[in-house]
């Protein structure tokens, strides 16, 4: 072979060389992780070094670069049952809250999609409002006689004691049973009371929704400025 194609393969061969051996010192860098230095507190005292001992594992603790002496990270100590308890219901409520909030936002789509005019949006809640109040006259109906019956039942007892008989049983079965009774009744027309006052309530804020979701883009920003102008003025 001559002596200058001897050159050239030799040339070539130490190149090889030189990138195959540049190759590999770049893979050993890239496969060798960056050293660390931890730093975390200890009996109320901050402690470094260049490995985490099992005890500060769920400790608070920094992360600091080997190298170039800058923080790399921040590690939050670990949760207590308690507190993982306690993100963890905290986390469930704002999961209900957000899909009570959608599930309101569906709501007030149909309301508006159902009823074409506020006065269609009232003539619904009036029939509600009509069949409520007259469950609560047939409940309060239904209360009245209960207390005249057992009324009627406690003077029967008493004719009998003040003969010096004694109440027969039957007599103070059906007093114990009517007495149950009309408290149970009265508990239903409590509940049924309650809901006819939130009927209202639910009529007024339905109207403001429906009112906010109908006006027209801009209307809710006018209006403040509608009242200022009407403050100054006056």
């Amino acid at each position: 072979m001559p002596h200058s194609q001897h050159q050239l393969v030799a040339a070539i061969a130490l190149g090889i060389a030189v990138l195959a051996g540049s190759g590999a010192v770049h893979a050993q860098a890239k496969a060798s992780p960056e050293k660390k230095i931890y730093c975390w507190n200890e009996a109320g005292r901050k402690v470094c070094g260049d490995a985490l001992p099992a005890e500060a594992a769920n400790s608070e603790r920094t992360e600091i670069s080997a190298r170039s002496g800058l923080r790399t990270g921040q590690v939050s100590r670990a949760l207590s049952d308690s507190e993982r308890s306690a993100a963890a219901l905290a986390q469930e409520q704002a999961r209900l809250l957000a899909e009570a909030d959608a599930m309101q936002k569906r709501r007030d789509l149909a309301m508006v999609e159902s009823y074409a005019t506020e006065a269609d949006l009232r003539r619904a809640y009036g029939e509600r409002t009509e069949l409520l109040d007259e469950t609560l006259k047939a409940s309060s109906l239904g209360v009245s006689n209960l207390r005249l019956s057992l009324l009627a039942l406690l003077r029967q007892a008493s004719d009998k004691e003040l003969a010096g008989e004694h109440v027969p049983k039957p007599l103070a079965n059906s007093i114990r049973d009517q007495h149950d009774e009309l408290l149970r009744q009265q508990q239903i027309l409590a509940a049924q009371r309650l809901d006819r006052a939130a009927l209202d309530s639910d009529l007024q804020d339905a109207l403001l929704r429906y009112r906010a979701l109908k006006a027209p883009p801009g209307a809710a920003a006018a209006k403040p400025d509608a009242q200022q102008a009407a403050a100054t003025s006056g």
